[in-house]
């Protein structure tokens, strides 16, 4: 047993790991919550920092499962590049497919199976404004609380002359006499409506849905028009709305579905939320910080095509970015580099053999980035494509073309007047996205690393056609790891072609 002066006790255990029946150790504490989960915390030093720091406090054994880092350091938690290992069957599998992979396996041996659990907590409707939703319920000192007749809905807002808060937290709508005082449903007697109204959120929450029939005065939307247009094929909003807009919205979508209104469980195929742009100083702009950026101006100093540019090229689509004066610069420079290719161009419906292959690596960049929302990267793929073409001095007809067609979609101004003023013919949006040949996108060598026990060590330039034997050997071969396995016995070899190599020596 260990204990810190924090008070928090440790003991350890031994138990069965019930998928492979091997002996594992169980620490229990009582720095645990009961009250999360179903009280018991999986804990993954090798690849979550905070498990790694108990670890380290409590000398308990780390192991590393996702290879490429060094977790003797510190813990690896990049599960998106790293490989398993020390993990039986899952060896060799990225952490997706391994946990696909497990998961299956579970199933087939009927030791688990697939379950989604949903966490909602209650939603309180605090804040109280006349333009909310109305509740349309009655309140009977006879019959209690009775809901409105079908033939009384929808309960609409009174018109009143002053929206202002009552400030005693009660609706601005109980001040209004004449439309509380009403009669019960169920009984006829004098009765009063229901206050309170329902918050911002419960209006966004299927406010989509409407637009799938508009007009429809007899229901939310016609069954046709919700079986036809949904569910809504990607919804985009802002950053801050991704917990609670989103967990409202399918909770309201599940519900709507339960009742037989609309066809589909889920309200959205694809979500994606968008990030904010922060003041220079790194805060969220705002007046009182005197930090903030005053579009009108960009423009008028920039140009549209630059600040356009530059709002994909701040950073990555889902994570707040500062903005900078020094690197918009950057992208007026890029749009004025794009205009002046009319200096080195000549004529030629092809590619050049020294560009052929980054043209065709770049149409396929920026096509897949611009699906996957990685502006900024399609961007700087455009940039070093155009640093190329200018080492060059020239660039053809063909390759003038597709730039300008690739570049349109971040700086359409300045393309589409290029494209007018080379006399290209028609308009840039009226052109056929370009097409690239995949074998003309590969690289003829790829540089993989080397790993001994996990830890990285060399780097070794291959072909990219190479065999895991071929791969293998120039591993051993490189002069780093020849030395460092020299008078070891080599325990295992893991190759993930196009990656990386790792023995495991002892």
């Amino acid at each position: 047993m260990a204990k810190d002066k924090t008070g928090v006790r440790l003991e350890g255990v031994n138990g069965l790991n019930p998928v492979n029946s091997k002996e594992i150790p169980i620490y229990i504490s009582d720095y645990v919550l009961v009250s999360y989960g179903t009280g018991a915390i999986m804990a993954v030093p090798g690849h979550d920092q905070r498990d790694w720091e108990f670890a380290k406090k409590f000398d308990l054994p780390i192991i590393e499962v996702v290879q490429g880092g060094d977790i003797t350091q510190h813990a690896y938690e990049d599960c998106n590049e790293g490989i398993m290992v020390n993990s039986g069957m899952l060896d060799g599998l990225t952490v997706e497919e391994a946990k696909n992979k497990i998961t299956a396996w579970l199933g087939e041996q009927g030791k688990g199976e697939h379950k989604i659990n949903y966490k909602l907590r209650d939603w309180v409707f605090s804040r109280q404004r006349y333009w909310g939703e109305p509740i349309p319920i009655v309140i009977c000192p006879k019959c209690g609380y009775v809901p409105l007749e079908m033939k009384d809905l929808p309960l609409t807002l009174p018109e009143v002359e002053s929206y202002k808060p009552t400030g005693d937290g009660e609706s601005p709508l109980a001040a209004l006499e004449e439309w509380v005082r009403c009669t019960c449903p169920k009984c006829g007697g004098e009765a009063q409506r229901e206050t309170d109204t329902m918050p911002q959120w419960a209006g966004s929450s299927w406010y989509f849905l409407r637009y799938c029939d508009p007009h429809n005065d007899e229901a939310l939307a016609s069954r046709e028009a919700l079986e036809y247009w949904t569910p809504v094929d990607w919804y985009n909003g802002g950053m801050e709305h991704t917990t609670l807009h989103l967990l409202y919205s399918r909770f309201w979508h599940k519900f709507l579905y339960d009742i037989g209104v609309v066809p589909t469980k889920e309200p959205y195929a694809r979500r994606t939320s968008h990030g904010m742009i922060l003041g220079e100083n790194g805060e969220k702009m705002s007046k009182s910080r005197g930090n903030v950026v005053n579009p009108d101006d960009i423009v008028n100093e920039y140009g549209a095509d630059t600040m356009r540019l530059y709002e994909m090229f701040i950073g990555d689509f889902e994570k707040a970015a500062p903005w900078s004066s020094e690197s918009i610069k950057g992208c007026k420079r890029f749009v004025d580099r794009l205009w002046n290719l009319q200096e080195i161009y000549r004529d030629g419906e092809e590619y050049s053999s020294k560009l052929e292959s980054s043209f065709h690596k770049t149409i396929k960049k920026v096509g897949e980035d611009i699906e996957t929302l990685k502006y900024n990267t399609a961007i700087a793929s455009l940039m070093s494509l155009l640093n190329e073409i200018y080492e060059e001095k020239q660039l053809t007809r063909a390759e003038y073309k597709t730039l300008l067609i690739l570049s349109n979609p971040f700086a359409p101004h300045v393309t589409e007047e290029a494209w007018e003023q080379m006399g290209f013919g028609g308009m840039i949006t009226d052109q056929t996205w370009p097409k690239y040949v995949e074998e003309k996108c590969k690289d003829s060598t790829t540089e993989i690393v080397v790993q001994i026990c996990g830890k990285i060590r060399a780097r070794i330039s291959v072909s990219a056609a190479a065999s895991q034997e071929e791969l293998l050997r120039l591993a051993k071969e490189s002069p780093e790891i020849a030395a460092a396995v020299e008078g070891k016995q080599v325990l295992k070899e893991i190759v993930v072609p196009g990656k990386l190599v790792n023995l495991v020596v002892k």
